[in-house]
């Protein structure tokens, strides 16, 4: 009798490529999963798993909801999401960190000096939870896109944006004042899956964990 299908969220955009090459490395069905492809969901019977082609930000929704039993997503989106899934493996790719920024000219301010002022994100938990965490009080202004805009067009003071080489700050004359975290791709895992699905998810998470640290993890198990 053939095991479950075990179903795992893919983000779309930056984080696929290196999401397949990894697949090849840990022996996971990858032919035919491109993002150019017109199909959104990748079955595949040996092993049988399939595969759901997501948009980030949407992937810890499948998951916690158990649309996907895991995904693969950056801790970027789990943080700013908080959903209530479990964080299994930092795979250790699609490195970014989130950064406050600012116009150049007030480089060399402190952090006490950014008390009541306004800030522009995408990621309003994570800018919300920085600044309460050291006590101080700001607006912040939720946007979409075009985050380095805000300060050149006087709708913000300072930003909290991701970055990765920091050549897009540079470009809009801001300049990195404090880093608030790094960000890599992670495994994460329905909680009720992960007791269903057991026997087939957690050699899975041991095999990923082992990939990552070159053979010497001993895989990241749920509590």
């Amino acid at each position: 009798m053939q095991a479950e299908y075990l179903t795992i969220a893919l983000s779309k955009g930056t984080l696929l490529k290196p999401t397949v090459k990894m697949f090849n490395n840990v022996d996971l069905p990858t032919k035919g999963l491109d993002e150019d492809s017109r199909s959104m969901v990748f079955t595949y019977d040996d092993p049988p798993i399939k595969y759901i082609m997501c948009r980030p930000t949407d992937v810890p929704i499948y998951v916690e909801q158990g649309a996907a039993d895991l995904g693969i997503v950056g801790k970027d989106v789990i943080m700013e999401q908080a959903r209530d899934v479990f964080e299994m493996v930092d795979l250790k790719y699609g490195y970014c960190r989130f950064v406050v920024a600012v116009p150049a000219e007030l480089g060399n301010i402190g952090i006490k000096d950014l008390n009541y002022k306004r800030v522009a994100t995408k990621f309003p938990m994570v800018a919300e939870g920085f600044f309460r965490s050291h006590g101080l009080q700001v607006e912040v202004i939720k946007l979409h896109g075009n985050i380095e805009l805000a300060p050149l067009m006087g709708l913000a003071d300072i930003i909290v944006d991701i970055v990765s080489t920091g050549r897009t700050l540079k470009e809009n004359n801001l300049v990195e004042l404090l880093r608030i975290m790094d960000s890599t791709t992670r495994l994460i895992c329905n909680r009720v899956s992960y007791r269903t699905k057991y026997e087939q998810i957690q050699p899975l998470i041991e095999t990923m964990q082992n990939y990552t640290t070159g053979g010497n993890g001993d895989g990241n198990k749920a509590v």
